[in-house]
């Protein structure tokens, strides 16, 4: 802290001894300045030389003194302590409802414990140690106890591991002048104290009329409502159009109904789970859309707009939560930048980050422990990501479900994973209400200002177990003895606005006895009536529809003018040489008799899609360039290091283009990019894994999210997983995308699963998920992308086959029977992806070898299994005797478990089915590159009954 003020007047306090002291300490300082202590070092940093020094007086280390040796001790000392307010307030605050005997007790904010007396700190004039104080202070004392009020209440502080200065001291000021409280009038202490009272009786008349049934109740946590309403009202003042909320169970129902507004009989119908009759809501009571399968009510989220008195109105949408916890916290995310983001324009969408903003609502062990969370929190900075700050509520009851702070966490605060990214941490006791909405007020003019996270960590406890079926005294005795004891915050409040004369006492019970003879009649007119066993919803008809009729082809003219395009640079940028040259051979691609690889087909299908207006994102690891070197999206000039992306240059463009590498990060992106697609499903937002099993770390998002989104909330999606997938000796980590997981979880349309082998195929695939944007047969698409097919001559096709036609979902394998043959074959092999190319290349080579009785058949979109398209292919060979599914994958992965039923439906009498590949494994994939050739060439061999072995050499 700098003591400002006349540099003359400051040294006058200095005699005697303490001169020499002074003197020595500062010749020191001179030569080092770190050597002497820091405060000492602030002062010579602000007043240099003492006076005596400067004008070459001798110091009279024997004069009279007016003071002791210790003089400039106790100075450096009672700064220390002042320093120690505020970095350590914390630690003393009175921010523990219940529970606080369990903190650790600390003496670095005691007087004694820098050899102060209260009489040394009356003694040190308070501009000493507090200049430009925004309160006239006498002494250090009143110093010590003011910003002990502000720093060491029900509210604190924690923001020195914040690094930006500007940030640093607009925090510091705020809190010292008090500037972060909000002062409430009568009529808004009695209007809070009602909320508080809806919300507690809310929660007490369900638990009387659903006796036993989870509802995961906010008590001990009741502020959370009033704080939010307070974010909301503050949004909608300054005309932000969304907040996107996220939280877990705790106290969600209460959101629902008090903040967002959901129908007390629509909650209430939820609960009555009697199989002779169901509760009807009343007539008028806002619907709300879930999907066919539905979820549990604690799961549902919803959507609301609020008006403040003008036409603009803010949106607020609580997104659903499956009980996983954090991991809603990227998709939230992904739905805050998407509605921040204007993609009407060509080039990278343009971010108004005061368009839209986020709060998470966390629980205490889950932010601590959950992965996600640590993930989210990084994204928050990345220019991919960012969205201009989250306000984050740690909804701290204390305990994770039954298990105690100490084995839940290494740290000392929920909080403090948050701090290693600068995050502004709040403490705050749940049951002073004034001092919550002190915190949120300050989170959000925070949030308005650097547009950066920051935290409430929100201390209260929970009154009841987990949930209300649990007994919690079996395992927090001592903690429940103190909770049962322990008034609830709208007691707690109305005790002080008694004390202050503003309600007289009984006024609590009085709303409490209104609210629930509400309650009681809303759910007494609740119509019943009686049902048979439930039945799960239709679907809706845009999900049963198939996509094979969508139309994709761009004519060649089209194409190849998007293509020069693309192959255009701005005047005077100077790209990689060798890069350069590859990319410039594209320009003869779409010429007759040339061939469009892979990496061409999709910078095609993307030019394209931007040129029908239709946004693209895409992200991933190593997206910009692709992890095999072949899309180069973002190109760099070697002289300056500037960016530029080939799609941003195209005239034709009507819509934008947003690519970004991600961060090392898989659950916390993909749910990211999910949640974008949901806000946005116009745009087509795509996900690149570096290789295809990384998207393992992101299963809790697959699994509840993507897969099942809309059967349970009708939360549509069009997502596009790119999966690079390929057996060619990579190891177990890098062959295979689990396309046995996809498949698991196929149903319903729920999504499309294929594994294409022709660069056409991926850019109709691409254009017909683009073609289905915003409509109602959208539905994710989860594609096995290939690796070193990338750049086989096999998967490259002729421009004619993006200017006619669209996507198969089975192709003729190349190679095999002539069509004036079929009734000499027998044996019809099916497969995907890489196999069949190695298959194809094989027969290719081979010499002397008739495979007249053999041919076969790409299935390239496994999910939907293209049943009708296989029947047709199949009546053409009237002699067929056996099908043979052929995979690299082992048997108990991949495919084969998945079509061994769908196959055995289509044989016909005297018709087998077999399989061909390798045996049922634990890992995906062996190690050792020789023996992958050796396996891999047994599989092609037997599949095409040619002798066994083969050479192991054969390029794979």
């Amino acid at each position: 802290m700098s003591i400002q003020g006349s540099t003359e007047r400051f040294w006058e306090n200095f005699h005697g001894p303490n001169m020499g002291y002074i003197e020595e300490q500062y010749e020191q300082y001179q030569k080092d300045p770190s050597a002497v202590d820091p405060s000492l070092k602030e002062v010579f940093d602000e007043h240099g030389a003492p006076d005596w020094m400067k004008t070459g007086a001798a110091a009279q280390p024997n004069g009279a003194a007016s003071a002791t040796s210790a003089d400039i001790e106790k100075v450096t000392s009672t700064m220390k302590l002042v320093e120690a307010i505020r970095r350590h307030g914390h630690l003393q605050a009175n921010i523990y409802a219940v529970g606080s005997d369990e903190r650790p007790a600390t003496r670095l904010l005691d007087p004694d414990y820098y050899g102060l007396s209260e009489k040394d700190l009356e003694d040190i004039p308070a501009e000493w140690v507090w200049p430009n104080s925004p309160v006239k202070l006498q002494n250090a004392l009143q110093v010590v106890r003011t910003l002990k009020e502000r720093y060491a209440g029900t509210i604190s502080f924690e923001f020195d591991h914040v690094n930006n200065d500007d940030e640093r001291h607009w925090l510091q000021n705020k809190v010292d002048a008090g500037l972060f409280q909000v002062n409430l009038s009568n009529e808004e202490k009695k209007t809070l104290l009602k909320r508080l009272a809806r919300v507690e009786g809310f929660e007490q008349f369900l638990g009387k009329t659903f006796v036993a049934q989870k509802r995961f109740s906010i008590e001990g946590l009741d502020i959370m409502v009033p704080m939010l309403d307070y974010l909301i009202h503050s949004a909608s003042t300054d005309k932000i159009e969304n907040i996107m909320m996220g939280m877990a169970h705790r106290g969600r129902l209460n959101v629902l109904a008090h903040v967002l507004g959901k129908p007390y009989d629509l909650i209430f119908s939820e609960f009555h789970h009697s199989a002779d009759k169901e509760l009807v809501p009343s007539e008028g009571s806002t619907g709300i859309n879930y999907g066919w399968t539905g979820d549990v009510k604690y799961h549902f989220g919803a959507h609301r707009k609020v008006g403040n008195g003008e036409q603009s109105t803010t949106r607020v949408t609580l997104s659903h939560n499956p009980s996983h916890l954090e991991y809603v916290n990227p998709v939230v995310e992904g739905f805050t930048r998407a509605a921040q983001d204007d993609r009407t324009k060509p080039g990278y969408a343009e971010m108004d980050q005061d368009e839209a903003f986020g709060v998470l609502i966390h629980g205490d062990a889950a932010f601590i422990g959950e992965g996600v969370v640590a993930e989210t929190l990084n994204m928050s900075d990345l220019p991919g990501y960012r969205t201009g700050g989250t306000i984050h509520i740690i909804a701290n009851n204390l305990v994770g479900f039954t298990t105690n702070r100490s084995n839940g966490r290494s740290t000392r605060y929920a909080s403090d994973l948050a701090k290693g990214f600068e995050i502004p941490v709040i403490h705050v006791n749940a049951d002073d209400p004034v001092a919550c909405l002190s915190a949120v007020a300050f989170s959000y003019e925070y949030r308005q200002e650097f547009h950066k996270d920051v935290l409430i960590d929100l201390v209260g406890y929970r009154r009841y177990g987990h949930n209300e079926i649990d007994e919690p005294r079996a395992t927090q005795p001592q903690l429940y003895q103190e909770i049962d004891n322990h008034p609830t915050a709208a007691s707690v409040y109305e005790e002080r606005l008694i004390d202050e004369g503003v309600v007289d006492k009984g006024a609590l019970e009085e709303l409490k006895e209104e609210i629930d003879k509400k309650m009681k009649t809303i759910y007494d007119n609740m119509g019943e009536h009686d049902t048979d066993e439930p039945e799960v919803k239709e679907r809706p008809g845009g999900v049963e529809r198939p996509l094979d009729e969508i139309e994709t082809a761009v004519s060649i003219d089209r194409l190849r003018s998007l293509n020069e395009g693309m192959l255009e640079r701005p005047e005077g940028f100077n790209g990689f040489k060798k890069l350069e040259k590859i990319l410039q051979r594209r320009g003869k691609m779409l010429d007759e008799d040339n061939q469009v690889d892979w990496a061409a087909a999709e910078a095609l299908a993307f030019a394209s899609i931007i040129e029908d207006g239709t946004p693209i994102r895409i992200t991933g690891q190593d997206t910009e360039r692709g992890t095999f070197a072949h899309r180069h999206m973002v190109l760099h000039d070697v002289e300056t290091g500037e960016t530029y992306c080939p799609l941003h240059g195209l005239e034709q463009a009507k819509a934008s283009f947003d690519i970004h590498n991600s961060p090392l990060s898989e659950a916390g992106v993909i749910g990211f990019e999910y949640g974008y697609s949901v806000q946005a499903p116009e745009a087509l937002v795509l996900w690149e894994a570096q290789f295809g099993d990384f998207a393992n770390a992101g299963q809790v998002i697959f699994d509840q999210f993507i897969a099942a989104g809309r059967a349970k909330w009708d939360e549509k999606s069009n997502m596009v997983f790119l999966l690079p997938h390929g057996y060619e000796g990579q190891g177990p980590e890098h062959s295979s995308a689990r396309l046995e997981r996809f498949l698991q979880m196929g149903a319903e349309n729920n999504w499309t699963v294929a594994n294409v082998t022709s660069s056409a195929q991926y850019f109709h695939l691409l254009r017909r998920q683009a073609a289905i944007s915003n409509q109602e047969e959208a539905r994710p698409l989860v594609l096995m992308t290939p690796k070193s097919l990338l750049r086989n001559q096999r998967v490259a096709v002729e421009g004619k086959q993006f200017s006619e036609g669209k996507f198969q979902p089975i192709l003729r394998q190349p190679g095999l029977t002539k069509e004036e043959n079929k009734d000499k074959v027998k044996t019809l092999l099916l497969g995907s992806g890489k196999i069949m190319v190695d298959i194809e290349d094989t027969v290719e080579k081979a010499e002397n070898h008739s495979f007249d009785t053999i041919d076969a058949v790409r299935i390239e979109q496994i999910y939907p299994f293209p049943e009708k398209h296989l029947k047709e292919i199949l009546s053409e060979y009237p002699n067929l005797e056996e099908l043979v599914w052929v995979q690299e994958e082992p048997q108990n992965m991949g495919t084969w478990y998945y079509v061994e039923g769908i196959l055995h439906k289509m044989l016909k009498d005297g018709q087998i089915h077999r399989y061909v590949g390798r045996p049922h494994r634990a890992s995906p994939s062996v190690g050792e590159p020789n023996i992958h050739k050796t396996e891999q060439n047994r599989i092609i061999h037997e599949a095409l009954q040619m002798s066994k072995g083969g050479n192991s050499n054969e390029g794979n």
